[in-house]
């Protein structure tokens, strides 16, 4: 009997050497184990656990696909959902709670003898948050029994991956159709090295023990000016560097002015049209040599902390992808076809690695077409009505085309706005800085673009989102019966000034 069992087990790590396995599970998901052939054949290889791939992975799953996603982070979630997306909402909404305290509570009666940062505690709460939802994802991977493979991957051909794991081990992964979604990494500066102590990225920003006196941040982007925003709110001195004349150069001219006005009123500092040209870390404070965009006399500015928030790049560097000769741009952005197929039969690519915005929420629904055109359905993705949200406060959202682009095309158009004043549930919680803009053309009354600049803005812009998806009209909004008293009415009142009259200003 003692015999048999030996065989057994020598029998079993034979078979786990074939596959290059380790003897242990803890690279997949540790609330189920893994079967060796796994590795072997499977309808889809998703290498990427951000929100298009774990997302693809899923959809794929529940299409009857055979699927495996490969994570090098060991976490499920991307960027998004470690140090990105989530971590910086959770920071975001906590520093606001800490600036109404100070500047608001008192206006409705409430009264604080002291109030202070504990900024351990605060960070404690992001971490957290994260932490719960990474395992979330894990359990969804389990309920739609979807592998997970922890480490990073790299094609050794159309129809095969090398994984070297977590565990140090490294094993081979096959598939019939692979997804790449490895998302974006932080774009550096030249000459700027990124420390995440004193020059940090927005995972540096994310994860300061201090308090820092005085940040600059590199970029007037989505990502610089949450991160800043969150700062300035805890008593920082934040200013803002941008090469452009503007800030949120995509976001339409109007409300981006009022934007500005807004920040500046809470004393967030910008210098645009203005470059970086060196950076000394030599001694306890960094110091910026700065000059105008077009060249011009150089100024010197001190902080604790710089932020470097110049965009982001695809993550494509390291997979391969020259070794099965897939395609990629000057920027490493991967071409595909509507169906989100590269030039190589079989291989497929999602998210911030191709051309498009990038969003997480776009990832995801790329993750959703892509995995339904390998399951021989239609997928479909209209990257024209994507809605972008800056979480500041107010946010600002925005979906369709800006004012500035409808010009452009020629189209005639007219504009109705509604300031957030007007708004009778914005002026009962004494919150009503803002103004909700629609463009729609003139002939047709067709809506091309709304932006919202107000507390929630983010959720208000997707009603806007299912209008343009649906080609309605101003009018049709406008007629459609919005419960009083909502902030949502100002998009209707919006709607209501764009093909008429509004009503409550």
């Amino acid at each position: 009997m003692a015999m048999a069992i030996s065989l057994a087990r020598r029998k079993a790590a034979n078979a786990l050497r074939r596959y290059s396995l380790p003897s242990s599970t803890s690279l997949i998901s540790s609330s189920r184990g893994f079967a060796a052939d796994s590795y072997d054949e499977n309808d889809v290889v998703v290498i990427g656990g951000g929100p298009g791939g774990y997302v693809a992975a899923i959809k794929a799953a529940q299409l009857g696909l055979k699927t495996i996603c490969i994570e090098k982070r060991g976490a499920l979630g991307g960027t998004c959902l470690n140090v990105g997306c989530i971590p910086s909402k959770a920071l975001l909404h906590s520093s606001h709670m800490y600036h109404e305290a100070i500047h608001k509570f008192a206006n409705h009666g409430v009264k604080c003898a002291s109030v202070e940062v504990d900024l351990a505690a605060m960070m404690a709460q992001k971490d957290k948050a994260v932490y719960n939802l990474t395992k979330g994802v894990e359990s969804l991977f389990k309920k739609n029994k979807v592998d997970y493979v922890k480490g990073a991957g790299k094609f050794l051909s159309p129809t095969e991956i090398s994984v070297d794991t977590i565990e140090g081990e490294n094993i081979v992964v096959k598939g019939k159709n692979i997804i790449i979604a490895t998302g974006s990494d932080v774009k550096g500066l030249p000459g700027v090295t990124i420390d995440e102590k004193r020059i940090v990225s927005s995972t540096g920003a994310l994860s300061l023990t201090e308090i820092p006196k005085k940040l600059i941040v590199i970029g007037a982007g989505y990502i610089g000016l949450e991160m800043g925003s969150v700062w300035a709110r805890l008593g920082t001195e934040v200013t803002v560097v941008e090469f452009a004349p503007q800030i949120v150069p995509t976001m339409d001219g109007e409300i981006r002015r009022q934007f500005q006005r807004v920040l500046e009123k809470q004393k967030m500092k910008f210098m645009l049209n203005t470059k970086v040209v060196s950076v000394d870390t030599s001694t306890d404070v960094v110091k910026l040599t700065l000059e105008p965009s077009a060249g011009g006399e150089q100024t010197i500015l001190e902080a604790d902390v710089v932020l470097v928030s110049a965009g982001r790049t695809p993550y494509t560097s390291g997979l391969g992808l020259d070794k099965i000769g897939v395609e990629t741009d000057k920027i490493g952005r991967i071409p595909v076809d509507r169906r989100f197929s590269t030039n190589v039969k079989g291989v497929y690519a999602i998210g911030d690695v191709i051309p498009g915005p990038m969003l997480a929420h776009r990832a995801e629904d790329d993750g959703i077409a892509c995995a339904e055109f390998i399951s021989g359905k239609e997928g479909h993705v209209d990257y024209d009505k994507v809605p972008g949200v800056v979480y500041t406060h107010p946010e600002v959202a925005s979906v369709g085309k800006t004012e500035e682009q409808v010009k452009e095309s020629g189209v005639a158009y007219r504009v109705g706005k509604f300031p957030m004043l007007g708004n009778s549930r914005a002026k009962s919680i004494d919150d009503a800085e803002g103004l909700v803009k629609v463009i729609a053309e003139k002939e047709t009354d067709k809506i091309l673009g709304v932006h919202i600049m107000s507390s929630n803005a983010g959720e208000l812009i997707h009603e806007a989102a299912l209008a343009l998806t649906y080609d309605a009209s101003s009018e049709d909004i406008a007629r459609t019966c919005h419960a009083h008293p909502t902030l949502s009415e100002a998009l209707k009142e919006a709607a209501m000034a764009t093909y008429d009259k509004p009503i409550n200003i």
